[in-house]
């Protein structure tokens, strides 16, 4: 197994995870959080999917599928374009509300279409590219993709986590 499979491996688990957890709920569900602060599975889904998407738009050069291809004006959030949810309150995590868990994997099956996209061709060479100077050491490609897939899979878990106290409520 090459490095650009084993990378585009984690990120077709995170896609399992992500349409196990929202696939067939309601809007009302995806909205659901368990406790007063807690996140809901529109919020980690989205915020999963957005992280992925500004991350590996930036690493690659390349604009954000949320923006390009008019995800923003389909989900109709009240927040900035720009926005991925990092260090979100309250009241931002329920502002994320979306129509069906259709939207909501949609626009996650675009973003990892476009992940693969990138990764699949990926070297190992390519991996010691930096891509963020602004951290001492600066960021390589391969630390900022293990990055993005331990986030990733974190918050996907925890979407899981939720529809089974969903399902068992």
């Amino acid at each position: 197994m090459t490095s650009a499979q084993l990378i585009t491996d984690g990120f077709d688990r995170i896609q399992e995870v992500v349409h196990a957890a929202a696939g067939g709920l309601s809007s009302r569900q995806l909205a659901h959080r368990p406790a007063e602060g807690a996140n809901s599975i529109a919020w980690l889904v989205w915020h999963l999917t957005r992280v992925q998407d500004d991350h590996v738009a930036d690493a690659f050069g390349t604009d954000q599928v949320w923006t390009a291809d008019g995800w923003a004006d389909r989900f109709g959030l009240p927040l900035d374009p720009s926005d991925t949810g990092y260090g979100h309150g309250d009241d931002e995590v329920a502002a994320v509300q979306v129509r069906s868990a259709d939207l909501l994997t949609g626009y996650h099956d675009s973003v990892h279409d476009r992940t693969v996209e990138h990764v699949s061709a990926l070297t190992d060479d390519d991996l010691a590219r930096i891509v963020d100077r602004a951290w001492d050491p600066p960021v390589t490609l391969a630390v900022r993709l293990v990055s993005v897939l331990s986030d990733d899979l974190q918050h996907a878990g925890q979407a899981a986590y939720v529809r089974g106290l969903i399902e068992r409520g």
